[in-house]
């Protein structure tokens, strides 16, 4: 995006370079990387990353509205809810599409946000990895509202361990040695000192939550959320003490419940030139009349099952359920990182953060995903080179 920094990028770049990036991920967190890292980052420009601080500015509006609990009551599930509720969600993540608009200038559409952790350890750590294995030019930073990776750690502690012993804050999820992300929960343990159990691992003894570590019982004070139900509706034998819905006596760090209120079920309620045009299906009297140009998501899923790109009338009239569906215009992306052998697509995911009483989130980093298929994603960009998860370095100033 930025000619001169692209170019000098990639004259340096090498395969030789780039295994040895790799080589020290392995030896760093042996075993545990699990999905593909871009032989690139990103470089953005001031007047995109203007564009987006400006678009997330506009649907952080919607957020903090005084009714957003209330209108966004419809989106937990039913058998979903999970009591101790806190007043704002704790994670932040919006998605953007890199694509041009009228004037041919590079603009952000919104491709999905969500009310969830992603990967804050990961991200810090490629980072740096990038800077040592490549040259990555002065006056550019993955970070934003914190000035250094240590504000940042500093951040994440007080949001997810807080005042507690690291010992008594667990990082929550189902089979988290077989997780894709699981690097990120090795990178949030040594940045925090917490550790990632297993669903199947938690003891419950009347509204109490103990885990094991190392021989001895801990009372589990906090726990960080990475656990979803998506994955649990797809264990229906799973057999464990605590369910998330049991009413306990622990702090969410990211609750449950904002999974769900801030998603695809959001989107219908933003209004702004970034976000493209989203309807609830069931509040539809009459389909747009090009429904070429529109997607159906389903509400209720995860990681991009389930979207429909190729729509029509008589596939919309068949859905039985459609109040768990969303139709949205179609975004474009336009490919505008260049590779040795042609242009690669980009999507740019801004992560905040929100401490408790906040008014607002807090900016801390980012994380890319470069395409050259049809979607972003993994099962769409098998077999291809410059592609997978990277960072963003923005241009400051």
């Amino acid at each position: 995006m930025i000619h001169s920094i692209r170019q000098a990028y990639n004259q340096a770049f090498s395969p030789e370079r780039y295994q040895a990036f790799l080589d020290q991920i392995h030896r760093d967190y042996p075993g545990q990387l699990d999905f593909r890292v871009a032989e690139t980052p990103v470089f953005v420009p001031k007047a995109l990353k203007n564009r987006l601080l400006e678009a997330c500015d506009s649907i952080i509006d919607t957020l903090t509205r005084e009714d957003f609990k209330r209108l966004s009551e419809a989106a937990i599930p039913p058998g979903q809810r999970v009591p101790n509720e806190n007043e704002h969600t704790s994670f932040l993540a919006i998605d953007f599409a890199i694509c041009q608009d009228e004037k041919d200038e590079l603009s952000p559409q919104l491709i999905e946000l969500q009310g969830f952790p992603s990967l804050y350890g990961f991200q810090s750590y490629l980072s740096a990895n990038f800077r040592k294995h490549f040259p990555i030019p002065e006056g550019f930073s993955h970070l934003f509202d914190v000035d250094s990776d240590e504000t940042y750690r500093q951040h994440l502690h007080r949001l997810i361990v807080g005042l507690e012993p690291p010992e008594q804050v667990i990082l929550l999820e189902i089979y988290p040695e077989k997780q894709k992300t699981r690097i990120d929960f090795a990178i949030t343990e040594k940045m925090l000192g917490i550790e990632a159990v297993c669903l199947t691992k938690i003891q419950k003894e009347g509204r109490t939550l103990f885990y094991e570590k190392a021989g001895q019982r801990y009372h589990i004070k906090r726990i960080y959320n990475r656990l979803i139900f998506d994955e649990l509706e797809n264990l229906p034998d799973l057999k464990t003490a605590f369910s998330l819905t049991d009413d306990v006596e622990v702090e969410w760090i990211g609750h449950p419940n904002w999974f769900f209120r801030i998603s695809k079920h959001t989107l219908p309620l933003l209004k702004s030139p970034y976000v493209p045009e989203s309807h609830y299906l069931n509040t539809l009297e009459t389909y747009p009349d090009d429904l070429e140009n529109y997607v159906l998501k389903p509400l209720f899923s995860f990681a991009g099952s389930g979207v429909k790109l190729s729509v029509s009338k008589a596939a919309l009239d068949a859905i039985p359920d459609k109040e768990n569906y969303l139709l949205q215009r179609k975004v474009h992306y336009v490919p505008v990182i260049q590779s040795p052998d042609g242009l690669v697509k980009c999507e740019i995911r801004m992560l905040y953060i929100w401490h408790d009483k906040d008014p607002r989130p807090t900016l801390l980093t980012n994380l890319a995903r470069l395409s050259r298929g049809e979607m972003i994603g993994v099962r769409f960009n098998k077999d291809f080179d410059w592609v997978g998860g990277t960072i963003c370095f923005f241009e400051e100033g």
